[in-house]
């Protein structure tokens, strides 16, 4: 096991790989001890089997070192090292017995025969198959195959044992069977296993440490505990097991607000009124009374997982709005070489005091070009006479040339809805676009957002309140002239909750946690 004041026994050092051109580790320091069983976890092409084989020798890196015991390992050939493979497949010998398979590399090695038979039958031992000696390879079982390759490693004394997932093509009984045989043995032998896999359960069951990766970097070391309990970032907590993550704010330290409401929690070393990723696994969640629970919702849907139901209960659907965005085709205005184009566009009635000419242009997407070379052309003038008044204006874009342009203002009252339930304020426009900015948009959902000027807020109008979904009844590709409805929403809150109690579809339930059971992360940056 690791401690403080011994030295590591594996040490990489800024580790970075490179395969034509691609990184794949980048910049990978990890310290591995003596007896130590780390797992490596990660998905499929995170690094974690590249790592694995830099350390057995099969790969050399592109940049770092390897320190084995206090020496550079990088330049050694794999048989050098004092380090043995498993592989998910055996590679197992078919033409010989399970005997000679095992002792094969005490052969190549010339050890005495006596030597040889002890040590293989120590090994048969350690393994459970001690009657199988002679037994040929191909008549075993896959987890009984799994055995023999992992005693052929360990007969050979090496210091550090590699499993590149030795599981994989096991049933799922015979999985969790070797989980415990292989953690048993590692502790039997006394020496440290560095076990990859992408199966979660695996590394909580076996693991002293876990090294999370993703994407060619290290994303948090730690006991299976720390990990599972205090995840470094959304990506571990959701990787390692189910959880419910919530957009949070640290009020103060042991103070977080989520789902609306503020909650007592044992974080703290946030700054005041931070944005936090804020953690509640399943099974740290009960299920009571509408009257008892810190949270109250309805129950959405319910599935039998054998041992207990996965209940989703929705706390809140969010704010919603919709309008209407009426598309036609592009009809420019062209005059000689040049064309002008503008859309009908949507005021408030409280937007007229403060109008300018740039916001006229703007909200009508108004533009000119040249219509040999595409470069765009200056509106000079923009005319119209506008009241603070419900109603339909014209509004005259023209060029210096005199090509010109007339659509409409049309002034109305404030769209918004507003939810005294949840304490929020959503506000969105009716739009009018053209056949081509839809097809050309890279982001529609962003795009719609800014035409129709969607946004919300909470009605102390002290916080901004993201517009997190966008609905619309067409499709983008394949747009026609006509009207379509667009909803924007704010988010919902939906909780997964394991329980061995059955509730309702449709039920309205209270939630109930701990200040312990609330885990608070810094809120990753996502794209």
């Amino acid at each position: 096991m690791s401690d403080e004041n011994n030295k590591p026994l594996i040490q990489f050092q800024n580790i970075v790989k490179e395969f034509d051109g691609q990184v794949v580790l980048k910049g990978i320091d990890l310290d591995i001890y003596e007896n130590e069983f780390v797992t490596l976890l990660g998905p499929s092409g995170c690094g974690k089997t590249t790592l694995l084989r830099i350390l057995g020798g099969f790969l050399p890196q592109s940049e770092g070192k390897v320190m084995f015991d206090g020496k550079d390992i990088s330049a050694l050939p794999a048989y050098k090292r004092e380090i043995n493979t498993v592989f998910q497949k055996y590679a197992l010998f078919p033409h010989l017995n399970v005997f000679d398979n095992i002792a094969f590399g005490l052969k190549i090695k010339k050890e005495p025969k006596d030597i040889i038979e002890q040590k293989v039958n120590r090994m048969l031992k350690l393994v459970g198959l001690t009657e199988y000696g002679k037994r040929r390879v191909t008549e075993l079982s896959g987890g009984q195959q799994q055995r023999i390759a992992i005693a052929r490693a360990l007969v050979n004394e090496p210091k550090v044992l590699l499993l590149d997932e030795p599981l994989g093509a096991l049933d799922l009984k015979l999985r969790k069977e070797m989980q415990r045989e292989l953690k048993n043995i590692q502790e039997e032998v006394g020496i440290t296993f560095v076990f990859v896999t992408h199966d979660q359960e695996e590394a909580l069951t076996m693991s002293d440490k876990i090294v999370v990766m993703k994407d060619g970097s290290i994303q948090q070391i730690g006991s299976p505990t720390d990990i599972y309990n205090e995840p470094a970032n959304r990506y571990v907590a959701n990787f390692i097991g189910e959880s419910n993550i919530i957009n949070g704010i640290m009020k103060q330290d042991r103070l977080v607000s989520f789902a609306g409401k503020n909650f007592d929690c044992v974080d703290s070393g946030f700054s005041a009124d931070e944005s936090v990723d804020v953690v509640i696994r399943p099974e740290d969640i009960d299920i009571v009374s509408a009257g008892e629970g810190k949270l109250v919702g309805t129950v959405k849907s319910r599935l039998f997982k054998g041992v207990h139901y996965e209940t989703i209960v929705e706390t809140r659907q969010g704010t919603n709005i919709t309008v209407q965005m009426t598309v036609s085709e592009a009809k420019p205005v062209i005059k000689e070489n040049e064309a002008i184009s503008a859309n009908d566009f949507y005021l408030d009635v409280s937007d007229i005091e403060e109008l300018t000419v740039s916001d006229i242009i703007a909200r009508a997407d108004a533009q000119a070009w040249n219509t040999v070379t595409d470069e765009l052309i200056s509106i000079t003038q923009t005319e119209y006479d506008i009241k603070p008044e419900i109603g339909t204006y014209p509004v005259t874009f023209s060029t210096s040339n005199g090509t010109s342009v007339k659509v409409n203002m049309i002034v109305a009252e404030e769209n918004k809805v507003v939810s005294e339930k949840y304490g929020e304020v959503i506000y969105a426009v009716n739009i009018y676009k053209n056949v081509d900015d839809i097809l050309e948009s890279p982001l529609l959902d962003t795009d719609l957002k800014t035409w129709a000027n969607a946004q919300a807020w909470s009605t102390d109008e002290e916080e901004t309140i993201e517009i997190t979904d966008v609905e619309y009844d067409f499709d983008p590709d394949n747009i026609t002239p006509g009207i379509y409805d667009i909803t924007f929403k704010t988010k919902g809150y939906e909780f997964k909750i394991d329980t061995t109690d059955r509730f309702e579809i449709g039920q309205k339930v209270g939630l109930q946690f701990t200040p312990d059971d609330i885990h608070v992360m810094k809120t990753e940056v996502r794209g």
